[in-house]
């Protein structure tokens, strides 16, 4: 069974990376269907395991959701610092005309940040489903089945994100290989490494910050700005309600 779900966690992953090169001819409505993805991603899947991984209150504030304003804050933070830094290379302050890159102004190292926080979060799932299994729980079958679907999307959000910041072809098939592997590797460290619970839940939420703030300010408006069509808002929900089926599969 673990070999089955590294093998369907590559092969799924790999597929929604290829389903998200080839739909680029209807480019506004693939970051609709990935923002979609992401919002459920983050709300149904990596907010519940980071609130029940770590959930032990700070100042009565649960740890997860402390993390989770963190990793948003950094995401935020590292976003003006970049383009900061871009336009002081160019010729004004951000936003100005000068300082707009080809690619609409996106800076590629922020792409970079959002897919990293995926594949960290890949290897996440990889340790606690490798936990699981050890566990003996017996549901392995449903797990293989809830761990590949979500991978597709784990694929599909690491190309689009990388591809929609304006990152070459080559880091972009990077960042999916990466994202690929990662859910096998994590499953793998659990042979050798044990991660307290507590600090599972930790960096869950925190990736969970960071992904969200990518969304928000990112994906959906690139998605919405200029095709404020029903399809993309439809192409939005079916990501999130992808989503929550996946994750009622897993439960």
């Amino acid at each position: 069974m673990p070999a089955l779900i590294a093998c369907g966690a590559v092969l799924m992953t790999l597929l929604g990376g290829w389903v998200a090169q080839r739909v680029t001819d209807r480019r506004h409505l693939v970051p609709g269907l990935a923002g979609g993805l992401m919002l459920g991603v983050v709300g149904l899947d990596l907010l519940p395991e980071a609130l029940d991984a770590a959930g032990r209150p700070v100042f009565g504030v649960p740890l997860a959701l402390l993390c989770f304003v963190l990793g948003f804050l950094a995401a935020h933070a590292l976003e003006r610092l970049l383009a900061v830094r871009r336009a002081a290379r160019g010729s004004g302050p951000p936003g100005a005309a000068g300082a707009v890159a080809p690619n609409g102004g996106r800076v590629p190292q922020v792409g970079l940040t959002a897919a990293t926080a995926m594949v960290l979060h890949s290897v996440m799932d990889g340790f606690a489903i490798g936990l699981a299994l050890q566990a003996g729980h017996g549901m392995a079958t449903g797990v293989a089945i809830a761990v590949s679907a979500h991978d597709f999307a784990d694929g599909f959000n690491t190309y689009t994100v990388t591809s929609l910041y304006g990152n070459a072809r080559r880091r972009v098939l990077l960042m999916l290989g990466a994202d690929a592997v990662a859910p096998p590797a994590g499953a793998a460290a659990t042979l050798v490494v044990t991660l307290p619970e507590q600090w599972l839940g930790g960096c869950l939420g925190f990736f969970g910050g960071v992904l969200l703030h990518l969304a928000t300010s990112g994906i959906l408006p690139e998605a919405h700005h200029a095709h404020p069509a029903l399809p993309t808002l439809a192409r939005t929900a079916a990501g999130a309600g992808a989503i929550r089926l996946v994750v009622g599969l897993a439960g």
